[in-house]
C-alpha cells in the first residue's frame, strides 16, 4: 500500500510526465500534486477538470448508463491529459498531464491503473 505522496512520486516516473494531482470532484480541490510548474497550473486544471468529470457523470445518468468511468482522455497537439476516477475512493480522481512526444499513452494508462490499486488514504 502506498500513501498519496508515494503514489504521486511513482506517477512522476511515467515517461513524458509533466504534472499530476489527486482531486476531490465534489469540491474541485487538490489533495496532493507533483510537477506542473510553469508548464501547467495544476490547481486551475484540477478545478476545471472537476467540471469535466461532473459533466460526464451527469450525461451517463441522463442516458441511463449503469457503468463506471475508467478514464477520460483529452488529446491536445502537444499533450495528453488523462483523468482517472478512483474506484477505491468515490469522488476522487487522478489527473495526469503527459508530453505527447515523450509519453506512451498505453503505458501511462496501465501505470495509473496499477498505482491506483496500491493507493491508500
Amino acid at each position: 500500500m502506498a500513501t498519496l505522496n508515494e503514489s504521486l512520486s511513482k506517477i512522476s516516473e511515467i515517461d513524458g510526465f509533466i504534472g499530476a494531482c489527486v482531486v476531490d470532484s465534489n469540491s474541485g480541490m487538490m489533495l496532493g500534486s507533483e510537477g506542473g510548474g510553469a508548464a501547467i497550473n495544476l490547481e486551475k486544471a484540477a478545478a476545471g477538470n472537476t467540471e469535466v468529470v461532473r459533466a460526464k457523470r451527469k450525461t451517463m445518468d441522463n442516458l441511463g448508463l449503469k457503468d463506471e468511468i475508467e478514464d477520460i482522455l483529452i488529446t491536445l497537439n502537444k499533450q495528453y491529459h488523462l483523468i482517472r476516477p478512483l474506484s477505491s475512493k468515490e469522488g476522487l480522481f487522478i489527473y495526469l498531464v503527459l508530453d505527447k512526444a515523450r509519453g506512451n499513452l498505453a503505458l501511462a494508462r496501465f501505470s495509473l491503473s496499477d498505482i491506483e490499486k496500491s493507493l491508500t488514504f
